[in-house]
């Protein structure tokens, strides 16, 4: 009989893939992110942009913004009531390891035979950008094979 994994010790009732697929893993959510994160802030815009249906952009921009990944900013066009746009907060900047590495994996299974509709480069030297893995001492692994999971400090036995 096989041994089983060692994770099936241990409790997933807090692990944080959970907790932050909870915010982010709604399909449209990330689209939004996507839509701000290229400049595209304003309600109407995104909705034109994106064919998304009115109360599904409301409601993942409120949750955005209830979790601190995007800001509310004010604006009045001459003559309009104030409306708002929406920024990317410290919080919401870090999800760009997470698009790219989503971004690079959509190029390599699901890019139309042209190719990926977008890419990404740094801006000072022009050269594309791709995520890497590394560890804490600064050794970049050649792929998720060279990676293992250890309990950590938060760790809680399974059944407690």
């Amino acid at each position: 009989m096989a041994t089983p994994p060692a994770a099936l010790a241990f409790s997933t009732d807090n692990c944080t893939i959970g907790r932050a697929m909870a915010v982010l893993g709604e399909r449209w959510t990330f689209v939004v992110v996507r839509e701000v994160a290229n400049g595209i802030r304003r309600f109407d815009d995104m909705r034109r942009h994106t064919g998304m249906p009115r109360q599904v952009l409301t409601d993942r921009l409120t949750l955005l913004v209830e979790h601190d990944i995007l800001r509310r900013v004010a604006y009045r066009e001459d003559g309009q009531r104030e409306r708002h746009e929406y920024r990317l907060t410290d919080k919401g900047f870090e999800l760009f390891p997470v698009m790219l590495a989503v971004a690079e994996w959509g190029d390599r299974y699901y890019a139309d035979d042209d190719g990926p509709p977008v890419e990404f480069a740094h801006r000072d030297c022009g050269a594309s950008i791709a995520v890497a893995i590394r560890c804490a001492e600064g050794h970049e692994l050649a792929g998720p094979r060279d990676l293992v999971s250890r309990p950590g400090p938060g760790v809680k036995p399974f059944g407690d």
